[in-house]
């Protein structure tokens, strides 16, 4: 392991790349390939969460994704990119053992839309383009490890706005990025989603500040909800309970049934015991 560390560590002072501290982020400049516009990089990225920059770009990087933790359950795991909308300069494949799949052409980054794929699939091959002036050219794009179930949601039109069944209420609570009781003031549709606007009574959780505070003196949050256009969620129609997963810094809607119909199956699942997690009711 230590050996692996400082040959990382070699090569990427032979090359000038430079990793967050917490090996989660890179940003490499084809400037040191100069000369050698065939050089392919090999660039290890092993967080559920991080970035990569890649300034001037030539030859090609290889980018492997990998979960911190070694466990089976990582073969079930999705990778989700959202490339910057002012990424340009390289075309983006899938390669798994040497074969290439085209996942993103220099055009597609520049809609700024998260595409995802299996990590079975392969690591991420990054081409750059070949062009007589690199100067202005930077590819960019943010990154996730996500589980599979999450990726097919997401790449489903119906599944998001399917009801969620008692058992999927229940858990939602526990695991969820965000749990809030609320109310919708006002849907904004956007490009090919929707922009829901709530105002939160009682903030349960919260994996990053995606609601706001109103104050000290005010107990509320406020904030904006993710659904896909399609689901036509409506404003003023009583209380909820929002549950959801945050992604790429924005909250998107899980299960959010009207909060007297949890309270009601919630008291029912604690009569039977069957709670998976402690919910404050009061």
């Amino acid at each position: 392991m230590l050996a692996s560390f400082l040959l990382l560590l070699l090569l990427c002072r032979i090359s000038f790349c430079q990793y967050s501290s917490d090996q989660c982020s890179w940003k490499g400049s084809g400037l040191t390939h100069e000369g050698h516009t065939r050089d392919v990089e090999q660039v290890y990225l092993r967080c559920s969460q991080g970035s990569l920059e890649w300034l001037y770009p030539t030859g090609a990087v290889i980018v492997n994704l990998r979960p911190n933790t070694v466990s089976p359950a990582a073969a079930r795991l999705s990778v989700c990119i959202k490339p910057s909308k002012d990424s340009t300069g390289t075309n983006i494949y899938l390669d798994r053992s040497g074969k290439l799949r085209l996942l993103l052409r220099e055009q597609d980054q520049a809609q700024g839309k998260v595409h995802c794929f299996s990590i079975r699939e392969g690591a991420l091959f990054i081409e750059a383009i070949p062009r007589t002036d690199i100067s202005r050219r930077i590819t960019a794009f943010q990154y996730e490890l996500v589980n599979d179930r999450l990726r097919a949601e997401s790449q489903s039109p119906g599944a998001p706005c399917q009801p969620c069944t008692d058992a999927e209420m229940l858990l939602a609570v526990c695991t969820n990025d965000f749990v809030a009781r609320g109310i919708i003031k006002r849907v904004d549709p956007e490009e090919e989603r929707s922009s829901v606007s709530v105002e939160i009574s009682r903030l349960y959780r919260q994996k990053i500040h995606v609601f706001v505070s109103g104050g000290v003196r005010v107990r509320s949050w406020t904030g904006n909800i993710k659904m896909p256009l399609q689901c036509r969620v409506k404003s003023g129609e009583g209380e909820f309970l929002f549950t959801g997963t945050v992604r790429f810094g924005e909250a998107w809607m899980g299960c959010a049934p009207r909060y007297k119909d949890f309270l009601r199956l919630y008291h029912e699942a604690q009569v039977q015991g069957i709670n998976p997690c402690h919910v404050d009711t009061d």
